[in-house]
């Protein structure tokens, strides 16, 4: 039974909680102790946080999940786990995780419970709505990027709130295309919002987003006011990686029908894997060496 509740937790989508450090490095404080262990511990509540969350989540579409081809393999749905050792692990991992968010400050805290029930609230009505789907799951991930900021007490920086919504709306919208590809005819059966968006469409919202992506963090870089408050103007190098990023899951997307889970493609694809690590290098070198 263990080894089914680590399977159903998906440490693997722990990666996602990786942009809780994003307001620990650009706001020049990596090199800070006591802030760095602050970050890993919100990164390690978040964690359980979103254990939790999938756990309730593959409960309530366990249904539905035994009519995907991958899905219906996972420990709940294919009734390997029991509903009462589910719900005894949600609300462990809930406390757990809610308790050190208390710990650590009371606005993460704040921030932390409304991660929680935004995310009940996707899983009980949100995804049922088109568009809406995937603009709350942006916003999972925008409530990550502020949550790191808060547990440091650093300023928001709304370029990071922007870029990490337009990112997020860009891996969603890919997700729901692969999703529509991968089961066809089957697609409503599996996930009732499928049957609202085609190819057609999800295309034409992930070029409007790829552009926006590219845009807003070529603004991003370019601005004075990042400049000077990062006290330099090289962040323009780290462009070429984002660019090649974006445009290497278009074509992991399009041509080898992947996409279905970013978090396993920026593991699996190396490409993908290489690109995140030369641009997270490269920040570092420009805000913290040159």
């Amino acid at each position: 039974m263990i080894v089914a509740l680590i399977k159903s937790a998906r440490p693997a989508q722990w990666l996602k909680n990786l942009i809780l450090f994003a307001a620990l490095i650009f706001a020049g404080e990596m090199m800070y102790a006591h802030n760095a262990l602050k970050a890993l511990a919100a990164f390690s509540i978040f964690c359980f946080l979103s254990s939790g969350l999938y756990l309730f989540n593959d409960l309530v579409d366990r249904d539905k999940d035994k009519k995907h081809p991958i899905k219906k393999l996972r420990p709940i749905a294919s009734g390997e786990l029991s509903d009462i050792s589910v719900v005894v692990s949600i609300f462990i991992l809930f406390g757990c995780g809610l308790a050190g968010a208390w710990y650590l400050n009371e606005a993460f805290f704040i921030v932390t419970s409304v991660f929680v029930l935004f995310n009940l609230l996707y899983s009980i009505f949100l995804k049922y709505i088109v568009i809406i789907d995937v603009m709350s799951i942006a916003f999972s991930f925008v409530l990550r990027a502020y949550a790191g900021a808060v547990v440091i007490a650093v300023p928001t920086s709304k370029w990071l709130l922007i870029n990490t919504f337009l990112l997020a709306l860009f891996l969603g919208f890919g997700k729901r295309r692969h999703e529509l590809t991968l089961l066809e005819d089957n697609a409503e059966n599996h996930r009732k919002i499928l049957d609202r968006y085609s190819p057609y469409l999800l295309d034409q919202l992930m070029g409007v987003v790829t552009a926006s992506v590219v845009v807003m963090y070529m603004l991003y870089t370019f601005s004075p006011e990042v400049s000077s408050k990062l006290h330099t103007e090289n962040l323009f190098l780290t462009i070429p990686f984002v660019v090649y990023g974006i445009f290497r899951y278009l074509y992991l997307i399009h041509k080898e029908e992947k996409g279905g889970s970013p978090t396993k493609v920026m593991i699996s694809d190396l490409p993908i894997l290489a690109t995140v690590i030369l641009w997270i290098l490269t920040v570092i070198m420009v805000l913290y060496i040159l």
